[in-house]
């Protein structure tokens, strides 16, 4: 769990980070995906593409830390927001990949050692009481504040000076401990957790058991910070207009030239709404709201692969490659039936069921292939 404001850390208390880093400890991957998904669609300079609206100015790591910390906070605001169905997921690196097997070659290592120190003639418990302050930590982290009798109990059998002492004479009960630890996860987990609970009772071997505990703990956390969502969306809902907005002029005031992108495509739009008005000798010049509709009908067809999407808008591109997706999908399905029915003739096109047994059939045939979006692409390209 992340350290209280202004609370430092003892030298205890680093060799826990550095062993929360080695068995594997996933209690931090949700954090670390919306930080790689805002990585991807967050608003950048995108120097080149247009001119910038401000000459540049020397910005610190502070500032550019803040900025950076502001986004992510505001992605995942806005994904709460707008996706009723968001929740948090466990990062799952792929297989092959060298992220994953140096996390797995770390993960032996240290759960090697600590197999070795128990295996030692007497047994050697430093990484064991390392692992259970951290365990102590974790069901700390599960308590509401009511909860004064829990918190009692798990100070009273999880006492780190007591075990050390303990260890020191040889009087140590690692399965006491186990049994205590998975009784009271029990008691605090979710009711979709309790098949893992009952699992973890069937294990006997200390090293094992730990690494399955963290695994279970690593799920109640992401319970946890899922009920948390669900929670704070009515909140969020209420008050996320306003939010963005604060966010991003916090961001925009950090990086003045984040909204070239933003102002490059609404000129693009107003050049071209005026030029449509002056060949239909319309007089005047458009108004903010038909640009802005005209502007947005624009994003349905954007190029995502040749140019920056928009910064105001980046937070949705992935919804907006969708609809373009599926307009392309109703595109191909209506050239298809208007095709058969010009061809078909009436005496065919009049039977009944006939356009929906097309429509389905055609409709299928664009979901279906594993092709079809490539082909989609080089129709869009065509018609462009």
């Amino acid at each position: 769990m992340p350290l209280e404001p202004g609370k430092t850390q003892s030298g205890e208390e680093s060799s826990n980070e550095a062993s929360r880093t080695s068995r594997g400890d996933n209690s931090d991957v949700s954090e670390e995906s919306v930080r790689k998904r805002t990585r991807n669609s967050t608003p950048s300079p995108h120097r080149g593409n247009a001119a910038q609206a401000s000459p540049p100015r020397f910005v610190s790591v502070e500032e550019l830390m803040d900025a950076a910390k502001g986004v992510t906070n505001l992605a995942l605001a806005h994904e709460i927001v707008v996706n009723g169905g968001f929740q948090i997921k466990p990062m799952e690196l792929p297989h092959g990949s060298l992220e994953r097997t140096v996390r797995d070659i770390v993960h032996k290592a240290f759960w090697d050692c600590l197999e070795a120190q128990f295996n030692e003639d007497p047994p050697v418990y430093d990484h064991a009481i390392i692992l259970l302050g951290e365990i102590k930590e974790a069901l700390f982290s599960f308590l509401l504040p009511g909860h004064t009798r829990l918190r009692n109990q798990i100070n009273e059998v999880l006492d780190l000076e007591l075990i050390k002492q303990q260890a020191e004479n040889g009087a140590l009960d690692i399965p006491k401990l186990a049994d205590f630890t998975i009784g009271m996860m029990g008691t605090l987990c979710a009711p979709a957790r309790d098949e893992e609970i009952r699992k973890l009772r069937d294990i006997k071997e200390p090293v094992p058991l730990f690494r399955a505990i963290f695994a279970v703990l690593d799920l109640m956390k992401l319970d946890m910070a899922n009920f948390a969502i669900s929670s704070i969306r009515p909140h969020l809902m209420q008050q996320s207009v306003e939010y963005e907005r604060k966010k991003f002029q916090d961001f925009f005031e950090k990086q003045p030239s984040s909204l070239d992108c933003v102002t490059s495509w609404l000129q693009e739009t107003a050049n071209d709404l005026y030029s449509k008005d002056s060949a239909g000798a319309s007089s005047g010049s458009p108004c903010s709201a038909s640009v802005l509709n005209h502007a947005y009908l624009k994003l349905l067809t954007w190029d995502h692969e040749q140019r920056p999407f928009p910064e105001t808008v980046v937070m949705d591109q992935i919804r907006f490659q969708e609809m373009k997706l599926e307009l392309l999908q109703l595109t191909l399905v209506g050239t298809l039936l208007l095709i058969t029915h010009n061809s078909a003739g009436p005496a065919v096109s009049g039977l009944p069921g006939f356009y929906r047994a097309d429509e389905e059939s055609y409709q299928a045939f664009a979901r279906g292939s594993g092709n079809s979006r490539c082909e989609y692409r080089r129709c869009s390209h065509h018609t462009q």
